[in-house]
């Protein structure tokens, strides 16, 4: 089973993803921010994360850049966030995201790109 990390400091963002995600098939594990976000990457390895940007703490950005910068084997990222701007998103792709979404996302849409990035076919 595939595992997702969810990172958002919103509880009701969470549960949304989470209901998706795991309606869909996938382990999911949440973190409040991008601390303790890296603490999970670090326990075991995750085949996406779905990254807010605006956290305390840490935000996306800065965990994203983080989390590339260590030596483990990297896997995909998807910002998801309120910010609509272009700069917004160019910020996002170079701390390292692989994907830049606006919330709210669509559940068809969010599942859509999360099986892209996990290279998995479009199942029915």
């Amino acid at each position: 089973m595939k595992r997702i990390l969810i990172i958002d400091d919103a509880a009701t963002v969470r549960l949304y993803h989470r209901g998706i995600l795991e309606g869909a098939g996938y382990s999911v594990t949440e973190a409040v921010n991008g601390l303790e976000a890296l603490e999970r990457a670090a326990e075991g390895p995750f085949d996406l994360y779905l990254v807010d940007i605006n956290m305390p703490k840490l935000d996306g950005y800065g965990f994203l850049r983080e989390l590339r910068a260590k030596d483990i084997p990297q896997t995909p990222a998807i910002m998801v966030s309120t910010e609509a701007a272009d700069h917004d998103q160019q910020l996002a792709l170079a701390s390292g995201a692989n994907l830049y979404l606006v919330k709210p996302s669509k559940p068809a849409q969010l599942l859509a790109h999360v099986r892209l990035l996990l290279g998995e076919g479009q199942t029915s």
